[in-house]
């Protein structure tokens, strides 16, 4: 097999995060974005001496247990949504198994794996987007939504997304519908030139509060047609949002300037063009202020069923002092703060911490502190020893330098979330070794149709 040639194959498995295998002519070949039973056509990308890899050309016949066709229509072109031709007990079947054979080789044999929790909503779950604006081609009309599959710079708009409320959907239609209409030109990525660069669409799902951003480069020089200043052109964009019918409620509308070169999304300055720039969302009877840039959970339902799970797995924790490390905006803080002594969370993003402050104080929490730094450093300053600890680590998982420090506290029980189980089980051997035991095991589904899972440790000292 040689790279640039086009072979057929049957999928015989995926394996996490999202990796098709398939033999062909007695060789391993792993692609990206196929399900097991479908019969692909790949091309080779890569050759190793083990496997080639190759990047899905077509998918020439769908297997026995998918729908005959994906209910999103832009399914095909956007790089979203890897599981939606599956029913849904089948995609929460594929990825327990896919996470049970991840942590099997590190845990011993037998251990105690409670399965998955499936997402109370299947579709339309999703409180946060962020679209990018750009072209379908090069030199195309303008278009606003997501990146096309295995493409880094044409963009497919997505206006019947299924991820997302309607309301998010026909916000997204009027401001491309607009910003078209006045010929607006889009920052482009090597050249740095142009004026759209993002929508950030924020909704609560138990608040059905709405807030939208628009961002944007300061290049206003000749990047719009019509004459009107930047003033009057935003004045415009935020008349015609809120002229839309929509189930929830317009809370901001606010404009963020940025000229960082790379492709994210923050802000060198925002300003409100009608509101305010928060909005409230609930979980498990607490009410948390979210601002445009803060993390908080992209599935509202799904994460009241991950800290559930985690609350039951920790247990009692009256009158008792813990640590919630990688803590975010606080949440699982708080959800164990009103019977707990005392809550320290520690967070690396200030922003994050600054609001998980102002969502206890919301909540009439007084017994939680929230710190911004790394965890690594600082461990090494907190006085306070803690009975249980709760750690929630980004996706790259806990820092090898900050496990033994964790570990020497000598805790009874600890609680491990992960949004990626490859991490999990790398950091399972250390923990382990250090003298704790994995209890049990669950997995909780928050992003249906996509690889994504989380996955929730209980672990005990030996």
């Amino acid at each position: 097999m040689k790279k640039g040639e086009i072979y057929t194959g049957v999928v015989e498995k995926v394996d996490f995060p999202n990796k098709g295998i398939l033999h062909i002519e007695d060789e391993k070949v792993v692609v990206k974005h196929a399900l097991p039973g479908q019969t692909v056509e790949v091309m080779i990308t890569k050759r190793r001496k083990d496997k080639c890899e190759g990047r899905l050309l077509n998918v020439v016949k769908r297997a026995d247990w998918e729908y005959a066709a994906p209910k999103c229509p832009h399914a095909d072109e956007c790089g979203g949504c890897s599981y939606q031709t599956l029913p849904y007990e089948e995609q929460l079947k594929l990825k327990e198994a896919q996470v049970k054979a991840l942590l099997a080789p590190v845990l011993p044999e037998g251990f105690n794996f409670e399965g998955i929790k499936g997402s109370p909503l299947v579709d339309s779950y999703r409180n946060k987007m962020e679209f990018s604006f750009g072209d379908g081609y090069k030199d195309g009309p303008l278009e606003l939504g997501m990146h096309k599959r295995g493409s880094f710079y044409d963009i497919v708009t997505v206006g019947h997304c299924q991820l997302v409320h309607d309301d998010i959907n026909k916000i997204l239609m009027a401001t491309l519908e607009y910003f078209k209409e006045r010929d607006a030109k889009y920052y482009k990525k090597m050249s740095h030139e142009g004026y759209l660069r993002h929508l950030l669409v924020r909704r609560g799902v138990k608040t059905a509060e709405i807030m939208v951003d628009l961002v944007t480069s300061t290049q206003t020089e000749g990047t719009w047609s019509g004459g009107q200043d930047e003033t009057a052109l935003l004045e415009g964009w935020k008349d015609k949002l809120l002229a839309l019918e929509t189930e929830g409620k317009f809370i901001g509308i606010l404009h963020t300037k940025n000229d960082s070169l790379a492709d994210v999304v923050q802000s060198d300055e925002t300003e409100i063009l009608y509101g305010q720039d928060f909005f409230y969302e609930e979980l498990l009877g607490l009410k948390f202020k979210i601002t445009p840039f803060s993390f908080f959970q992209t599935n509202s339902l799904g994460a009241e069923v991950l800290y559930e799970t985690a609350r039951e797995y920790i247990g009692e924790t009256n009158g008792r002092t813990v640590f919630d490390l990688y803590s975010g905006t606080g949440t699982i803080a708080q959800i164990l703060a009103p019977v707990a002594k005392h809550v320290t969370g520690v967070e690396i993003v200030e922003e994050a911490v600054e609001a998980a402050k102002e969502n206890a104080a919301l909540n009439g929490l007084s017994n939680c502190d929230f710190i911004a730094g790394d965890v690594l450093k600082v461990l090494d300053s907190l006085t306070e020893s803690p009975d249980l600890i709760v750690l929630d680590p980004p996706r790259d998982g806990i820092h090898p330098k900050a496990l033994p420090k964790i570990m020497n506290y000598g805790v009874d029980r600890m609680i491990y979330v992960s949004c990626k189980p490859t991490s999990l089980a790398r950091d399972l051997v250390v923990l382990q070794a250090g003298g704790y035991a994995v209890e049990k095991v669950c997995c909780v589904d928050m992003f249906p149709g996509t690889h994504h899972v989380e996955t929730v440790c209980l672990l005990a000292k030996r």
